[in-house]
């Protein structure tokens, strides 16, 4: 059995720059948010599942889960959110551990796994090492309006739905500096690499 590297970090802290990075060295990472869209394809025991118990007005015309209204009811409704949660949770660890389970069998020594909610949704369980992706709350704040066009108020409601990323990086094993530039936070990742593919 090869080793799992969980990748997390919080809205806007550039988990998903360290993502690509690591993708691109050639490194198998296995994504919990297409897990997540993998398992209520149309088809799927899933979405059977979810439109048995939101009804059939929260598809679209093609018969996929319309997303945006889907969570316009699960934000005001704490139930349907934990139903939601209940049929597409398990459906996303499965997924993950089967592709893992692949990536091993195929002769890899090193899988990461990129989790949003690691932390928040207690999966520590499933990773052997936990890497956060952290910068200050301030650049956050400031990259997550600018990049969702959102204003102070909004951002903050997204920012503290999670919890802290100054929390996040204390639980950690290892943590890459965002704040800066792309070429330093490349640095790290390549470090990164090094210490868990190369000397594998």
């Amino acid at each position: 059995m090869g080793e799992t590297i969980g990748l997390t970090g919080s809205v806007a802290t550039g988990k998903s720059t360290v993502s690509n990075m690591i993708q691109q060295a050639g490194i198998p990472l296995v994504d919990a948010d297409i897990a997540a869209r993998k398992v209520v394809e149309p088809g799927t025991d899933g979405l059977t599942e979810i439109v048995a118990y939101f009804g059939k007005g929260i598809l679209l015309t093609d018969g996929t889960l319309n997303r945006p209204k889907l969570a316009e009811q699960i934000f005001r409704n704490k139930e349907k959110r934990e139903k939601l949660n209940e049929i597409t949770h398990p459906r996303v660890k499965e997924y993950m551990l089967a592709e893992r389970k692949r990536y091993f069998e195929a002769g890899e020594k090193v899988v990461f796994f990129d989790i949003p909610l690691l932390f928040e949704s207690h999966l520590e369980s499933l990773v052997d090492q936990i890497i956060v992706v952290w910068t200050t709350p301030e650049t956050e704040l400031k990259r997550l309006m600018e990049r969702n066009n959102l204003t102070k108020k909004d951002a903050l409601a997204r920012i503290n739905s999670q919890m802290g990323i100054d929390e996040k990086a204390k639980k950690a094993d290892f943590v890459i500096d965002n704040n800066e530039s792309l070429e330093k936070t490349q640095k790290q990742v390549l470090a990164i690499i090094d210490r868990f593919v190369k000397n594998k």
